[in-house]
């Protein structure tokens, strides 16, 4: 038996980080000023405890491009390094200075200040350079003048250079040769975009050509009541250009018991649950890690935009996916809970505004009770529908106005307000409000709101079976009666459809309404129509084989139509005529819920046809 350490050796592992350590390669700007912001911070924390002997320069970074040389310039006015400590953090790889540096100040303030953990984002460099050179002084040479400048050279292999400088400033400067793969990093506009991409908020000034091209005090290191509703917005359109603006938003300041800070903004959506249309950027103290994390952000919040920096997150060496851990989980439910907080806020103290914003947010608050438990039961008594009428509604609210019109637990919905516009016009104007559900996601949504609220609500369709609230219940005597017969006109019409429709099995009823608008209604099963249309997706076709799920039709024999219908019955040799009637009111009813096929559609068309032919002609006029 035999035991010992496995051996790594830099030249197999060199290749590995030039080529894969990051998924891009731009990732080096990010990790080669973060690293010069590390430094700013680190000189700033020993001057405070009093271990820089002598003054500094101003705290800013400064890149140089020139295309000539085909070289790239990062300087910083950091805290240097001497030759020793280039031979411990720079040639020995993953062996981190921030490491030696927390341990030795884990007892100050702001540790958690400093970005790297890893020691590998300065190879990062190797993905777009042959060759990199290190210029740098360290602070310790302001009391100690026997402290040199050092220079450190390498191309990418195992062997490099280390010789004295003859730098006179404090500070670091990293020189990357671009290699022939990445010279569109010389171009000023391609530059530009990737600082402001990764690093348009680090927290020291970068200077490119004299400028300042990023925002070290971002609004969200600011406080809430120092900003204005302007500063929001500018804000906005400056992390989201060309965007709409939003309609309002959550400024998130967090000190226990984890950090964060940020702002989330609640867009105007263009198209329904587009997570796409989300953005959120997640940063670690001011420096861009990536955009919607899930592990941190749940997906149904990616529909916001916004931004999140939380130092306090466990990352991996690319700071690119978050590892799996508890503070994660905590930090995620806690930007749940302040959504929902700034939601169920606005419903109770500025019902106006949440009523404004609500078309706009509705599948953002639906899709998020469906995805998240505790959102589901903050924000159920705060679920707002609009009615038919115009009204904004939450269920409690509906329930209790229309206590007297319909069953305790019944709610009134329609899914096509066009389509359906007849049976929402018939129910309104008889006192039944209908809520608009016409979104694509009522449909999963309010078979699962059933599921979880229990009896407490039930959601009817128009066409469902909710015509007791339009059935004209006082007593009356027969509209039209057969004397030879002596049977009513309801069950003649009964039969009367059931002999002359086309189609053959059709189920009908026989009804006095309240209205005498339309001649017939269809009447569907909640259950059966709502998996009908759940077969109508391409992943139930196998389901949807052998399901059927047939119509009422009401015929409403307070229609004059449907009573000219009977006195054309008591005719001899009227049969055609009443073919035509009975057929074209089933299909008018079907065209009232724009159900028509293209076969209906043929037949409804000729026959309407036919009977304009017939006025006039002592056809079907009585």
């Amino acid at each position: 038996m035999e035991s010992g350490h496995i051996s790594i050796h830099a030249e197999n592992i060199l290749p590995i980080i030039k080529r894969w350590l990051y998924s891009e390669k731009e990732i080096f700007l990010r990790e080669l000023v973060s690293n010069a912001a590390d430094a700013l911070y680190k000189l700033s924390k020993l001057a405070l405890v009093g271990e820089v002997k002598g003054e500094t320069a101003e705290a800013r970074i400064t890149i140089t491009v020139d295309r000539d040389a085909k070289t790239l310039v990062i300087t910083d006015t950091g805290i240097g390094m001497t030759a020793d400590e280039i031979k411990k953090y720079i040639n020995q790889v993953a062996f981190s200075g921030v490491t030696d540096f927390l341990e030795k100040y884990k007892d100050k303030d702001d540790a958690h200040q400093v970005i790297g953990h890893f020691g590998l984002g300065f190879y990062s460099s190797f993905m777009v350079a042959h060759k990199v050179e290190i210029d740098t002084l360290s602070y310790r040479a302001l009391g100690d003048p026997t402290i040199e400048a050092a220079h450190w050279s390498c191309s990418g292999s195992t062997d490099f250079t280390l010789s004295k400088s003859d730098r006179k400033t404090i500070g670091t400067s990293i020189i990357l040769h671009i290699a022939e793969d990445s010279l569109e990093l010389l171009d000023e506009i391609v530059l530009r975009g990737l600082l402001a991409r990764y690093c348009q908020f680090i927290r020291y000034p970068i200077h490119l050509k004299d400028e300042v091209v990023n925002d070290p005090t971002p609004l969200w290191t600011k406080t809430a009541s120092t900003l204005t509703d302007k500063d929001y917005e500018d804000f906005f359109f400056k992390l989201f250009p060309g965007s709409p603006a939003p309609l309002f938003l959550i400024h998130l300041n967090v000190d226990y018991p984890f950090n964060l800070k940020g702002v989330l903004y609640f867009p105007k959506l263009k198209h329904e649950l587009d997570a796409s249309q989300g953005e959120v950027k997640l940063y670690s103290n001011q420096v861009y890690v990536a955009d919607n994390v899930k592990e941190l952000i749940p997906e149904w919040l990616l529909l916001l935009k916004g931004v999140i920096d939380c130092p306090d997150l466990p990352l991996n060496v690319s700071r690119s996916y978050l590892q799996s851990d508890p503070t994660v989980r905590r930090i995620a439910e806690h930007i749940t809970k302040k959504v929902a907080d700034k939601l169920c806020g606005m419903a109770k103290t500025d019902r106006d505004a949440y009523i404004k914003y609500w078309d706009d947010i509705a599948p953002f608050v639906k899709f998020g009770m469906m995805r998240d438990s505790k959102f589901f039961e903050r924000l159920s008594d705060h679920l707002i529908f609009r009615t038919g009428s115009g009204k904004y509604l939450t269920l409690p609210e509906y329930h209790d106005q229309m206590k007297d019109a319909l069953d305790a637990s019944q709610i009134v919905y329609c899914s096509d307000p066009n389509a359906q516009a007849a049976y929402v016009g018939m129910l309104q104007e008889h006192g039944v409000e209908t809520v608009i559900a016409d979104t694509m996601i009522d449909q999963h949504f309010i078979p699962f709101f059933e599921m979880q609220s229990g009896k407490k609500h039930s959601f009817k369709r128009v066409d469902a079976d909710v015509l007791h609230a339009l059935i004209d219940k006082t007593p009356a005597t027969n509209l039209v009666v057969d004397a030879v017969e002596s049977k009513t006109s309801a069950e003649k019409l009964e039969k009367m459809f059931q002999d002359h429709l086309d189609r053959g099995g059709v189920k009908v009823r026989i009804e006095r309404l309240k209205t005498e608008k339309v001649p017939a209604m269809l009447v569907f099963d909640e259950q059966k129509r709502r998996l009908r249309d759940m077969a109508k997706h391409p992943s139930m076709a196998a389901f949807s084989q052998g399901l059927v799920d047939e119509p009422t039709l009401v015929v409403n024999e307070a229609c004059p139509a449907v009573k000219n219908l009977v006195r054309l019955a008591l005719g001899f040799g009227r049969d055609e005529e009443i073919k035509l009637v009975v057929n074209q009111i089933y299909d008018l009813a079907f065209l009232q819920q724009g159900e028509l096929n293209a076969e209906m559609m043929q037949a409804f068309l000729a026959r309407s046809t036919a009977i304009l032919g017939r006025l006039g002609s002592n056809g079907v006029q009585t």
